[in-house]
């Protein structure tokens, strides 16, 4: 069972504690968001990266160098 640790700076005692049911489950509510918003990032930037590749492509079609189009 996962515990926590519990320091009263008064006396420097430190207790181990297991998690409620509630503790753990606002855990796992915390780590299922933490992944989505990573996923949300990874996407974002895939897809920052891919409009920069079709933005560059399109540029060089039209005939630019790559010392102009890194000039943008």
């Amino acid at each position: 069972m996962p515990t926590k640790l519990i320091v009263d700076c008064s006396t420097g005692i430190t207790t181990e504690v297991e998690l409620t049911a509630e503790e753990i489950a606002d855990m796992e509510t915390a780590r299922v968001a933490a992944e989505a918003d990573r996923a949300e990032r990874e996407a974002a930037a895939t897809a920052k990266a891919a409009a920069k590749a079709s933005a560059n492509a399109k540029l060089k079609a039209l005939g630019l160098s790559d010392a102009e189009i890194a000039a943008f």
